[in-house]
């Protein structure tokens, strides 16, 4: 799973540096302020959190594969889901100005809060 994080983290971390730029350099003249405020959010976000993965998958590969926490596993998942629904959401919101889209934002926000408190619960545990 360490690998797998990795790997994840490093594509969102590097999509992330990629969508910014889009959104400050091509969208600027096309989007509303609000709209562009909005998209700013979901790749701040997105960096965040492929951090917070970056943080799990090393965490996962200091203690060896075959003894990671289930509480690692699941923090890294939903970092995993909180980045494509909070964050996918954001920039379709913004893209489309279909504002429905926005209810399923906070379902990704509940995905990155339980992802740190999964981190969180991992840190109790560490012996």
């Amino acid at each position: 799973m360490g690998q797998f994080f990795l790997a994840i983290a490093a594509i969102f971390g590097g999509l992330s540096v990629g969508v910014g730029a889009f959104g400050a350099h091509a969208l600027k003249e096309k989007l509303t302020e609000r709209s562009l405020e909005i998209f700013e959010t979901g790749a701040r976000y997105q960096m965040y959190h492929a951090l917070a993965l970056l943080l799990v998958a090393l965490l996962i590969r200091t203690s060896g594969e075959e003894f990671a926490q289930p509480a690692l596993i699941a923090a890294g998942w939903n970092f995993m889901i909180g980045i494509l629904i909070f964050s996918g959401s954001l920039y379709a919101l913004s893209l489309t100005g279909i504002k429905v889209i926005g209810a399923i934002t906070p379902l990704g926000g509940a995905a990155f809060i339980a992802g740190w408190g999964a981190l969180a619960i991992a840190a109790l545990n560490n012996k």
